[in-house]
């Protein structure tokens, strides 16, 4: 998983018991502990990933090129490379994703986008197929017949 990967030396860190209201720009590495309420958005042409810890809590969007939930998000999720979900994610809002990784327990309450293009900013809304199925159909059991 990308979260254990050794870290860079530009990261951004929201401790716990931390609260920010307002839209947020940032480049590398952001670990959020704390709470946020605003956007989060990586700067064009970053490498960038944002990390949200069990303890994290986001209500906006984000658009970053790599995004790994592991507490909350309400709001909608837009990662140009990858998103990891852990068992204890929570998202209310739509995920856009070229790749995904998702464990068990994690919950989306929305639609998991999947798009095939090459995303050119990761700050630029993602397009593409939008091949979209909604959350609850990817886990719901077939009807009887």
């Amino acid at each position: 998983m990308l979260a254990k990967r050794k870290i860079d030396t530009a990261v951004t860190l929201i401790a716990s018991g931390t609260e920010i209201t307002g839209d947020m720009r940032f480049a590398h590495q952001l670990y959020l502990n704390g709470r946020m309420t605003g956007n989060i958005v990586a700067l064009e042409g970053d490498d960038a990933t944002v990390v949200i810890s069990e303890s994290g809590r986001v209500t906006g969007d984000i658009r970053a090129l790599n995004v790994i939930i592991s507490g909350q998000v309400e709001g909608n999720v837009f990662a140009a490379g990858r998103v990891e979900l852990a068992g204890s994610a929570r998202v209310r809002g739509d995920v856009h994703y070229r790749l995904m990784e998702m464990q068990l327990g994690a919950t989306v309450d929305g639609r998991m986008l999947h798009h095939e293009v090459e995303v050119v900013g990761v700050g630029a809304a993602i397009a593409g197929s939008g091949n979209a199925l909604p959350a609850a159909a990817s886990i719901s059991p077939a009807p009887d017949a």
